[in-house]
């Protein structure tokens, strides 16, 4: 065989046929190139006619002449882009050098206020790491704080946690300890607000209890094996021990008290006190968790302990485990019992708080049934603190039974004495006195919002379903953006509560509003108040959440309108979200967190100014809890017009009410005062906050009118 032999031989019929194409083609005469140039300088998009002219001047075929402009077009494109680039690459070669030049001379610069070096670029990332370093070192503190506080028999004080809050858009006047006086005339309030001590993350109890014997365990024990029996009595018998009723068309279990006295005897062991009245409800509803998750939430220590305020924020201000009495069966939930203390809130400074130090004791009724019982313990040997108390918690809990679907029926009693030493509140009051603001459907309709906000928060199927353009597409950066939403939300309950912690004082004699003030770590000024409005709870709540309708009550954006450019559902009911918001006009580097949530006692509307730095950290799924936050807000409540007055009541239907009745809305606002520890509140920035939420109410008002 002979390779390459030959170079005549025959050919395959591909290249004789690429051979007679190559053959065919011709090149333009000089003489046609000149001609078609100038057409081309005249009209380089000649028409059909044009080409056909040409055609018959040049020799040439129509596509022949049709091919030739196409190709001079992209050859002239193709020059004027690398004209372009060269340009384009020289202004590049410029600014770099410029930016060489002054990096260079950056290295040099000495600030002239402190003499100190440069900012560089990783001063950003330094301060997070201080900040990290500074909330380690602070629970470390309180730690050891606790802990030296049970030797010495009173709590040591700590020194308020200095952090960067947003700077709010009022211009607040102030006034440092070395000023002699105030600017301006003022008011002439006597106003006492910066508390002796500050607030911590350990709840500072009114009340320490001392070391428990084993004589103290066994009685609690027995208090608690009674408690369970009556519980699950309570829980499972009906008429003759509850009446149905009615009250604007929801029906309500009633405890007939002559039926409770019969059915659980008690020894006259005290006179009864005329300011004493009981409040009895119960309730019962589906829950998104389990039966056994159910339990475990309610008797997990690290929950008790630092998670059961979140879990209850609206209600929780409050909660502390103090002892284990005794560990539950082979470690689990099952024969449990806890000494607790927790102190219950409604959202408004015109509603004082409820105390109680109470045993919580857990018991596996069967499989896939649980009971949980709460009642009362009276310390004996300490009998002079007995008067301080003005709640008692009767046996009271819930009952968790498992659903072939994964949820479980819930039914919860809530049985309390209370001690009126003063009248609730005008505004508070059919509200109170009906059951309601502390009943057990409040209790349950928290408890199954935030469980199916727990449920969407673990979701991670279809993330863009839940956000507006695939803003949040990372399943972690949801979880992110929900957990700094939580702690916005827990954040504004704390600033709004009456907890012992803050001292409210009324500001009166600047207007009827009635705007009650404190300040916080002596720099965040709060302020609070409740108006009522002769509207439906459920529209004043849509009315807030509506954006289109911000402007008409946030005094802050000035006017600006707002648009939503991320959202996260966290519920099934539409106004279950937490929102990013911003406003058209405003900065771009400034955007609105808000969380808006509504169940069948309440709603809740909290926004709070994040710059856009951190809401990107938030949402790349990077740990939220160093983004600081200043919330303000709005509760909403049912005014309790109509509803059944007496023992206390409680409605087993768990819609969204759309009754007739008017509503109690809590205006609260938080205003940086000022970054350092050591400035001292002027009266013209408690004016100029009054002055705001009295701009805010009388917006509201003509909004409805």
């Amino acid at each position: 065989m002979e390779y390459g032999s030959g170079g005549g031989g025959s050919q395959s019929p591909r290249e004789q046929d690429s051979h007679e194409r190559r053959k065919r083609y011709h090149r333009h005469t000089a003489n046609q190139i000149q001609r078609l140039e100038s057409m081309f300088k005249e009209c380089p998009h000649p028409d059909e006619k044009q080409r056909l002219h040409l055609s018959r001047e040049l020799g040439l075929a129509p596509r022949q002449i049709k091919f030739w402009f196409q190709n001079r077009r992209t050859q002239m494109k193709a020059q004027h882009e690398r004209a372009d680039n060269c340009a384009l690459r020289a202004d590049n070669d410029k600014i770099r050098c410029e930016n060489i030049a002054i990096r260079e001379a950056l290295k040099n610069v000495i600030c002239p206020s402190c003499g100190g070096p440069p900012l560089t670029d990783d001063s950003y990332y330094d301060d997070q790491k201080l900040r990290l370093e500074n909330a380690h070192l602070k629970e470390e503190l309180d730690r050891v704080s606790s802990i030296a506080a049970k030797y010495i028999g009173r709590p040591i004080s700590q020194l308020p946690p200095i952090q960067p809050i947003l700077m709010s858009s009022l211009d607040l006047s102030m006034a440092s300890f070395g000023n002699q006086g105030m600017v301006g005339p003022g008011p002439s309030l006597n106003l006492d607000l910066l508390p002796a001590g500050t607030s911590s993350s350990v709840p500072n109890l009114p009340y320490h209890p001392p070391c428990l014997l084993d004589m103290d365990k066994s009685l609690m024990s027995d208090i608690a094996s009674n408690a369970m029996e009556e519980l699950l009595r309570l829980l499972q018998t009906n008429e003759p021990l509850w009446l149905r009723s009615k009250s604007n068309a929801h029906e309500r279990d009633i405890l007939s008290c002559e039926a409770y006295e019969r059915m659980f005897p008690k020894p006259n062991s005290r006179p009864k006190n005329p300011n004493v009245r009981v409040e009895a409800s119960r309730d019962s509803g589906v829950v998104f968790m389990n039966s056994l998750a159910l339990a475990e939430i309610f008797m997990d220590p690290l929950i008790l302990q630092n998670k059961w305020t979140e879990l209850f924020p609206t209600f929780v201000s409050v909660a502390k485990r103090i002892q284990v009495i005794s560990s539950g069966v082979m470690g689990g939930c099952s024969g449990s019992l806890q000494l607790m203390y927790e102190e219950l809130q409604v959202l408004s400074p015109l509603v004082s708080t409820r105390e109680f130090y109470f045993l919580r004791y857990c018991q596996q009724i069967e499989q896939g049934t649980w009971a949980v019982v709460d009642v009362s313990y009276d310390f004996p040997q300490d009998s002079h603190f007995a008067p301080e108390f003005r709640s008692h918690r009767r046996p009271s809990g819930c009952l968790f039974q498992d659903m072939p679907n994964g949820h479980s029926k819930v039914t919860w009693v809530e049985h309390v004495e209370i001690e009126d030493k003063t009248l609730p509140h005008r505004l508070y009051r059919n509200l109170i006195y009906s059951g309601m603001a502390f009943g057990a459907e409040r209790w349950l309709a928290t408890l199954q919002r935030m469980c199916e906000r727990l449920t969407y928060l673990m979701v991670t199927s279809n993330p863009t379903r839940d956000n507006l353009g695939g803003v949040i597409s990372s399943p972690v950066g949801k979880r992110s953006m929900m957990k700094l939403a939580q702690r916005m939300v827990t954040n504004f309950c704390a600033s709004v509560s009456t907890s012992s912690g803050h001292r409210w004082t009324t500001l009166s004699g600047l207007n009827e509003i009635g705007v009650r003030v404190t300040v916080q770590n002596g720099v965040v000024l709060s302020a609070a108040t409740t108006i009522w409005l002769p509207t439906p709870p459920h529209t004043v709540f849509n009315f807030f959440k509506d954006e289109r309708k911000r402007p008409q009550w946030d005094v802050l954006s000035n006017g600006d309108v707002v648009q939503e450019v991320a959202r996260i559902a966290n519920g099934s009911h539409p106004g279950n979200s937490i929102s990013v918001l911003r406003g058209l006009q405003s900065s771009e580097n400034m955007l609105i967190l808000q969380e808006s949530c509504i169940d069948s006692c309440g709603s809740l509307v909290v926004y709070c100014p994040v710059d856009l730095a951190s809401i990107n950290i938030a949402m790349s799924g990077e740990d939220p809890s160093h983004i600081p936050l200043l919330p303000n807000g709005f509760s909403i409540l049912p005014d309790g017009q109509g509803e059944q007055e007496g023992d206390g009541a409680s409605t087993s239907s768990n819609s969204i009410r759309s009754g007739s009745g008017g509503s109690l809305v809590t205006i609260a606002l938080q205003i940086l005062v000022s970054s350092l520890p050591s400035a001292k509140l002027n009266m013209d920035s408690v004016a100029n906050v009054n002055n705001l939420i009295g701009s805010i109410i009388h917006q509201i008002k003509a909004s409805f009118t």
